[in-house]
């Protein structure tokens, strides 16, 4: 965030009381200072510009309802809040059409975490170089890496699954999968 947009945006406060008294300019102060954090996240994560849009936009009806219900506490700076509602609702869109296999419902409402949005930023980069990891792997070791960590499923179910003789033979493949994985992760 350039520095002139950092002076520009209100403090937390004011910013709430702002949505409190349905200010207009208030909104598009917080659309100028927070939208290109959202959409540098969604485009990160299989999102385009448009999806950035939606996600911010239903953010800030979830602030804006939440500040309006009057009982609305912040626990953490607004922007943490802005970009931890955001990174839910993408997440959980992002289950709905399947490019994420994560499980969303996992994740609370408000992910609490600390100021430093730069480490969610380097955790997203790194969730983005696995998934591409992932994919450079091919079949079938993407489909054991996915069952075996993802989908929680027992070596024996993944072993009949592929036709392995027994799940020594399919524990053996995982290995190798893995450290094929690890291979294409850490090249980039």
């Amino acid at each position: 965030m350039s520095k002139d947009i950092r002076e520009s945006l209100p403090n937390d406060k004011e910013a709430l009381l702002g949505i409190m008294n349905d200010s207009r300019d208030m909104l598009e102060q917080l659309y100028k200072g927070y939208f290109p954090m959202i959409l540098n996240f969604v485009l990160l994560n299989s999102g385009t510009d448009d999806d950035a849009k939606d996600v911010f936009q239903e953010s800030m009806i979830v602030l804006y309802d939440k500040v309006k219900e009057g009982k609305f506490e912040l626990n953490c700076k607004l922007k943490t809040f802005i970009y931890s509602v955001s990174r839910r609702i993408w997440l959980k869109k992002l289950s709905y059409s399947s490019r994420y296999t994560g499980k969303v419902e996992d994740f609370e409402d408000t992910i609490q975490v600390e100021d430093d949005i730069v480490s969610h930023e380097e955790k997203d980069l790194q969730f983005y170089k696995m998934d591409e990891a992932l994919n450079m792997l091919g079949e079938p070791c993407k489909t054991i890496i996915e069952d075996f960590y993802l989908k929680n499923r027992s070596m024996q179910e993944i072993s009949e699954k592929f036709g392995y003789t027994n799940s020594d033979n399919a524990k053996n493949q995982k290995y190798k999968c893995l450290q094929r994985l690890k291979r294409y992760f850490f090249s980039k």
